[in-house]
């Protein structure tokens, strides 16, 4: 009897304890999710007061000054904006009021901004009492959501970094200021940076604005989407796998990725920090060439190479930039890992015609070993720790719709991917080895065999560049804009841009035609290479681009950031209103 009651108790105990345990998992994930949604209330609502800000600030401004033709300043490119600064004929309390009056107009439309500046009405009196007229002097700026700036915080779309305050401004912001640069909004980005896509649970989607079925890419997307829409002249954005080129490619812009170490990444957060394999790079965003090579000019400079040692004391060389001379330029139209759609392989064909006509030597040029260096050095480089780090920073987060099946992949153990990728390689072998890579490197000793891979790679492609004395290359750029929501099911679209960004070449977009009817109706029978759930989601997320820009990509080798923007400015001249734009 006394057993009995005995083993009663123990049950009971432990029955007890396991209901314990239940409930106070279930409790403190509620918890959980009540202070998360508190914490997206509270930054919703610091926005809505900045914008609100921007409106008092514009209709203080515009009381004052009633005849300022804020319409004209927007409309006027960088170059000539800067001109009339500099000369006096426009002030610079005109133009940051004509492009908050502007950025705040195309936000209520888009959903592109995050936060408003305010320090950059005091920023712009400090910019008039400099003694030498900076080379961005007075010029509005606006900066992705992760870029460090002193008073506010750069969440990276995830509510855990939410009230995390940058202490002081990141190196790029500083040397911008001393150019005469007047920074005023921060733009949105999506859940993570790690989708090119621009969503997140906080300020939700960004549009893209030739149509707003489609998204404006990512993740610069919020950039992208304030320069197409006018709200800015120039910006700046950052790229790891592709986070630059997408979205300006979606969103019919130019913009540049460096080197790496190029230009400082000091003062940037990231979801992942310490990742070497692909490296993260700030980089300009504008409407024209030009721009971007004014801007690159402005930031290599001594006050850049003092405040980041680190960065190799190289001024912009206007020379190279500026050359007439005419260039050999390698071309491929599709690299044998994803098939460009019809569109995007006519723009590479019309663009080399034209650089042919204008005088520049097109080498046909294949890239080696692409789906190796795609998989094996470049996603299992960017999740070595299987993606862990990144899952992680969800923990206090709603997963945003968008990213939910990318997210899957990530929280799967390395034992169930490698099983699922054995058993769809038979059937979907492009898509097996991609869900094998994010398995990750496994140990510190595959890390560095991986590491010293992708040098080999490396050095393997620039033999075969060298081997046809290329100046230049031009390729492929992913385009039209997806449908939102396509891009979360379509991670292997980076495939076009974050080579390079393995490789450390610095690669550059700009667009070059729009999607024709005729492309519309090719893309209807697209098969791709594999005719897999991916092709099939490139008719998905393409469908309905008629009109929408589409894109090239222009890239020279390391630290020959002159020389891409020489055949951007090429590409440039030869397209702009001869091609249908």
């Amino acid at each position: 009897m006394i057993f009995f009651l005995f083993e009663f108790a123990v049950n009971h105990f432990f029955l007890f304890t396991l209901c314990c345990l239940v409930v106070s998992t279930v409790v403190l994930k509620c918890m959980d999710h009540i202070r998360t949604s508190m914490n997206i209330e509270k930054a919703q609502k610091q926005r809505e007061d900045s914008l609100h800000l921007m409106e008092k600030v514009i209709t203080g401004f515009k009381e004052q000054h009633p005849d300022v033709d804020t319409g004209h300043i927007v409309s006027l490119t960088l170059s000539q904006l800067v001109d009339q600064l500099k000369k006096g004929s426009l002030t610079a309390e005109s133009a940051l009021i004509a492009y908050t009056e502007k950025a705040l107009e195309v936000n209520k439309e888009l959903n592109c901004l995050t936060d408003f500046l305010s320090e950059c009405e005091a920023q712009l009196q400090e910019v008039k009492k400099q003694k030498e007229k900076g080379l961005l002097y007075g010029v509005p700026i606006t900066l992705k959501d992760n870029v460090g700036y002193k008073g506010h915080d750069s969440h990276c779309g995830l509510v855990q970094f939410l009230g995390i305050v940058d202490q002081e401004d990141s190196v790029i912001v500083q040397v911008l200021k001393k150019q005469g640069a007047v920074p005023f909004v921060k733009t949105n980005i999506p859940q993570s940076m790690i989708n090119f896509d621009c969503s997140n649970s906080i300020f939700g989607q960004t549009l893209n604005p030739h149509n707003h079925k489609k998204t404006c890419g990512g993740s610069s997307g919020g950039e992208a989407a304030l320069i197409a829409g006018g709200g800015a002249v120039l910006g700046v954005g950052t790229d790891v796998l592709g986070s630059i080129r997408m979205p300006c490619s979606f969103c019919g812009i130019c913009g540049l990725k460096p080197s790496g170490n190029r230009l400082s990444s000091l003062g940037f957060s990231t979801p992942v920090s310490g990742m070497k394999s692909a490296v993260m790079m700030p980089g300009p965003m504008a409407r024209d060439v030009d721009s971007l090579a004014l801007f690159m000019k402005a930031v290599l400079c001594d006050d850049m190479f003092q405040l980041d040692p680190t960065v190799p004391p190289v001024p912009f060389r206007d020379e190279i930039y500026n050359s007439s001379k005419p260039l050999t330029i390698g071309f491929y139209d599709t690299d044998g890992y994803f098939l460009p759609t019809p569109g995007m392989k006519r723009a590479i064909q019309e663009t080399k015609a034209l650089l042919e006509e204008a005088g520049h030597k097109l080498v046909p040029f294949s890239p080696p070993r692409i789906e190796y260096a795609l998989n094996e050095l470049c996603i299992r480089g960017f999740f070595a720790d299987g993606g862990s780090t990144l899952v992680e920073k969800f923990n206090a987060d709603i997963v945003d719709p968008n990213l939910k099946q990318q997210m899957l992949l990530y929280k799967v153990p390395t034992l169930v991917k490698k099983i699922i990728s054995f058993f769809m390689r038979p059937i979907f072998p492009r898509i097996a080895n991609h869900v094998d890579a994010h398995c990750g490197v496994g140990s510190v000793k595959q890390l560095w065999k991986h590491n010293t891979a992708i040098k080999e790679y490396r050095c393997e492609y620039i033999n075969e560049w060298k081997k046809l004395n290329l100046d230049a290359l031009l390729c492929p750029m992913l385009g039209p804009a997806f449908n939102i929501g396509c891009p979360g099911k379509l991670f292997a679209g980076f495939c076009f841009t974050m080579l390079f960004n393995i490789l450390n070449f610095p690669a550059g977009v700009l667009p070059v035609t729009t999607v024709t009817p005729e492309d519309e109706e090719e893309l209807k029978h697209y098969k791709g290479y594999y005719n897999d759930l991916w092709d099939k989601e490139v008719i998905m997320g393409m469908q309905d681009g008629a009109g929408l820009p589409l894109a090239v990509q222009c890239v020279a080798l390391p630290w020959q950031e002159e020389q891409c923007l020489r055949l951007m400015k090429e590409v440039e001249n030869v397209t702009r209103g001869k091609i249908n734009m």
